[in-house]
């Protein structure tokens, strides 16, 4: 385990709803090739913050690398949806394009 992962786990235990470490041991755990482990952290992260904007571009990612397009599409929208409500154009434009993309690879 490194050294950052190891820090955030310690943080995490002292504030088990902290949505910077949950997002931080996400992208840890992708950046180091484990998916799984990482889509656990996004999906945590999603229970404890569903208006965490940053979140559905690399959740959606995540499942696009993990071959899972129609929920990455899916969280694609829903990620929209919560971009929108914040005034968040530029996550809104980047969600946008993902899935006009991944909709664009099906054909």
């Amino acid at each position: 385990m490194s050294k950052r992962i190891e820090s955030l786990q310690q943080m995490l235990a002292t504030a088990p709803d902290d949505t910077f470490v949950l997002f931080a041991l996400a992208k840890e755990y992708e950046n180091a090739g484990n998916r799984a482990v990482a889509l656990d952290f996004y999906q945590r992260l999603l229970a404890v913050d569903p208006n965490y904007v940053g979140l559905y571009y690399h959740l959606g990612k995540l499942l696009e690398q993990s071959d899972k397009i129609e929920s990455a599409l899916n969280v694609y929208k829903q990620g929209m949806l919560i971009a929108r409500q914040a005034g968040d154009t530029h996550a809104l434009a980047e969600l946008n394009g993902a899935r006009l993309n991944l909709e664009d690879d099906d054909f």
